[in-house]
Parts: C-alpha cells; sequence; structure tokens
C-alpha cells in the first residue's frame, strides 16, 4: 500500500452532516483505520460522509471511498477489481482522508450519504443496514 496523508492539517469546521446518527452500532473497525486512496472522488468534493461505502483495491490492496458517478450522483454499479470493506465512521477531507473503517456494525440506512444497493449490502454481509 503506498497512500499518504500529511498529518499537519488545519483544524475542519463546518457541517458534519450526519456524522452522529449514521453509525448506529460499531461492534468492529479495521485496525488502526486506514488512509483513503482519494484519486476517484469527484472534482470539487471537499469532504468525504460518514456512511460512505469503503472498497479496497484487489491489485494494490489500498482503500477508497466507493466511487460516486457524477451523472447519478449514486454509487458506481462497476466494482470490478474492488472488494467491499465496510463504511466510514466519521466524515474526512479529501486533503486528510485517515479514517476509521466499521467492518461490523449497524447503520442507519436513512442517514447514508448515498443510496445503498441490493449489491452492496450483500458485499457486507457483517454490517445491518436498519431504516430507521
Amino acid at each position: 500500500m503506498s497512500v499518504t496523508a500529511n498529518l499537519t492539517y488545519d483544524t475542519l469546521t463546518g457541517d458534519n452532516g450526519n456524522d452522529s446518527i449514521v453509525i448506529i452500532k460499531n461492534l468492529l473497525s479495521l485496525p488502526g483505520g486506514a488512509t483513503l486512496d482519494t484519486t476517484n472522488v469527484l472534482d470539487g468534493v471537499e469532504v468525504i460522509r460518514a456512511g460512505h461505502v469503503i472498497m479496497q483495491d484487489d491489485t494494490t490492496g489500498d482503500y477508497e471511498p466507493l466511487e460516486i458517478d457524477e451523472t447519478t450522483e449514486t454509487y458506481v454499479t462497476d466494482t470490478t477489481g474492488l472488494t467491499y470493506v465496510g463504511v466510514l465512521v466519521a466524515s474526512v477531507t479529501v486533503a486528510m482522508p485517515m479514517a476509521s473503517i466499521m467492518i461490523n456494525g449497524a447503520v442507519n440506512e436513512v442517514a447514508s450519504p448515498y443510496e445503498l444497493t441490493t449489491a452492496i449490502k450483500a458485499g457486507l454481509p457483517l454490517i445491518q443496514f436498519l431504516t430507521l
């Protein structure tokens, strides 16, 4: 894995979206978290919101947010070469993408930043997606 992040940063200010309600119960996170590869994040996006689906590149082993279709503003459906890993616990900036990734727990599906497909839910069998 070759993704790195600068540990010096200014304090993040502003709206943290649904951070306090999207993760209902975090039973297990990826030990140590991960720095996300933000190469495929849409231009102009500055924050990756809590609840975003996280993938792992099968070739490099890097972790990355599931790509968003620019036209439909939904998760892309072609995940060839990627494996579902979990869900982002708290919002992170694209400039400082150090992430805690939940791999077992419960998510408030209504508070998720994007619609969750049946393929996503099937790819994350240790996470319950609840409609509250």
